[in-house]
């Protein structure tokens, strides 16, 4: 046996487990509801944990850490504002969007809640929306096969062409089996697992450097900025870095386990309990970055392939201070955070296909199993876009997913925040805000303009273009009216 053959069956065994909840979706599923949004059956376990899981892809293992270890403390605003973003999702969106998707027609995608909220006979918003998701997705799901393949390269030395194609194959498989539950089954399975390996780690980095105080003294020794939250930092970039979590009020993946509750009533609960596993993951991979800092400072013999490529330090750290079998089950963390999030997101793209094109303007008539089969496809063909946009070995997996994640912030979240709770809004001030936040983006991804991160902006002009555009409008009729009115109604029943 190999050096590697403990972390090869750890790993093994680990997808096998995925798989076998894949068919066990399988059998679970009934119709297309089932596949794309579980029947809403969720309960608050799965609901947060999901949640959680599908929002925190291979850049809380790779990224961050790495950012972290690159830069210092100063990265943390990151974590900081993407605790502040989940909290107000939480509170602002989740159980309002609930009960508004179930009102509106039984809307199973975000589109459709668009095309129903808004009485949209154009289906304008439909497609808008759709290509919107089909866009910044393939990018983000992109981010995740990166961050799987760069996983399997390091750890057992294959190239990444070949990497790549082994790091997504076993996502792929479960989604495609099993659909949304399956996606929500394991990402209960790979949130616990993520939470386990980023308490354990930082722990035992202190434990080989000295403990916490000695790790303090030798990061300072080694450069005094890592200890400064403010240094190189105006007011711009620290906005910039706090300005991720804008981020998750148009996350689709995400939304969509709120949709998938079984009640409004199981997002309190849900609420409480994301919540708590966020603020330690973000803990864990922070210290994992910052008190790596420490440990390669100690071990400068061994900081060669972090060095090389700093979003590899969770990895490396997991190979060096554990023996191979342990090594495996922390490295399988890495792959569950890779994998809850790429099955969510690919079964998002492969929804937006099947509902809002395939049977929105081509098979109208399709029966549920067609649509089922269909779906399945389509997971089938965004997988194979991202892998190959993928194949660049040079992407970093942080940049791919702030691209994507400023995409849906600014072009859905503003849209998504003020259906929920402003009675006045259009379909016309729906539409400019989708344009004029997608658009901002892709603009200011370009330029650059003083190198402030393009989400802001691009939220800032989406909320004033819904707000001017619904004001100059029509007031929306009677049944959109109705329809708020009842949702408000049935939110508000405790």
């Amino acid at each position: 046996m190999t050096v590697n053959s403990p972390m090869l069956i750890t790993f093994i065994v680990y997808m096998t487990g995925m798989l076998l909840i894949g068919f066990m979706a399988y059998r679970a599923t009934k119709n297309f509801d089932d596949y794309i949004l579980g029947g809403r059956r969720l309960g608050s376990v799965v609901t947060a944990l999901s949640a959680g899981a599908s929002g925190m892809s291979g850049w809380l293992f790779m990224g961050l850490p790495g950012a972290i270890f690159l830069s210092g403390v100063s990265k943390g605003w990151i974590a900081l504002g993407l605790l502040l973003g989940a909290y107000l999702n939480w509170r602002w969106i989740a159980g309002r969007l609930r009960v508004h998707t179930e009102i509106n027609n039984n809307a199973l995608t975000l589109p459709d809640y668009f095309t129903n909220r808004f009485d949209d006979s154009s289906k304008i918003l439909r497609i808008i929306s759709a290509v919107v998701i089909l866009i910044f997705f393939t990018i983000y799901c992109a981010s995740g096969v990166v961050a799987g393949g760069l996983l399997f390269e390091n750890t057992f030395g294959i190239s990444y062409e070949h990497a790549i194609w082994l790091g997504a194959l076993a996502t792929i498989a479960y989604t495609f089996l099993g659909g949304f539950l399956a996606v929500s089954w394991t990402d209960t399975v790979q949130a616990t697992l993520m939470i386990f390996a980023l308490i354990l780690v930082p722990v035992l980095i202190l434990l080989n450097v000295g403990g916490v105080e000695k790790a303090i003294t030798m990061i300072e020794a080694k450069n005094p900025v890592y200890m400064n939250i403010f240094k190189n930092l105006n007011f711009v970039a620290i906005i910039s870095l706090l300005g991720w979590g804008l981020g998750y009020f148009g996350q689709p993946h995400i939304l969509a386990r709120f949709m998938a509750a079984d009640s409004h009533q199981t997002i309190h609960k849900a609420r409480r309990i994301s919540m708590t596993w966020m603020l330690l993951c973000l803990a864990g991979t922070s210290a994992v970055g910052f008190f790596g800092i420490a440990y390669f400072s100690f071990h400068t013999d061994q900081a060669g392939p972090v060095l090389q490529n700093h979003e590899r330090i969770f990895m490396e750290l997991g190979i060096l201070l554990f023996n191979p079998w342990i090594t495996g089950i922390l490295l399988s963390a890495v792959l569950a955070a890779v994998m809850s999030t790429l099955s969510c997101q690919l079964l998002v793209c492969s929804s937006a296909l099947t509902e809002d094109f395939y049977k929105a303007f081509i098979r109208t008539k399709a029966s549920q199993k067609e649509l089922v089969w269909v779906g399945r496809m389509m997971v089938l063909l965004v997988a194979a876009i991202a892998i190959v946009i993928a194949t660049n070995p040079n992407n970093k997996v942080l940049a791919l997913v702030s691209n994507a994640w400023a995409g849906f912030g600014a072009a859905f979240g503003p849209v998504i925040l003020i259906s929920v709770i402003w009675q006045r809004m259009t379909r016309d001030g729906a539409l400019a805000g989708m344009l004029v936040g997608a658009v901002t983006v892709l603009v200011w991804m370009k330029f650059q303009w003083f190198g402030l991160y393009e989400i802001i902006p691009g939220f800032i002009l989406s909320l004033l273009a819904i707000v001017v555009v619904s004001l100059l409008g029509k007031t929306p009729n009677k049944t959109i009216q109705r329809r708020f009115i009842e949702a408000e109604a049935q939110y508000n029943t405790k």
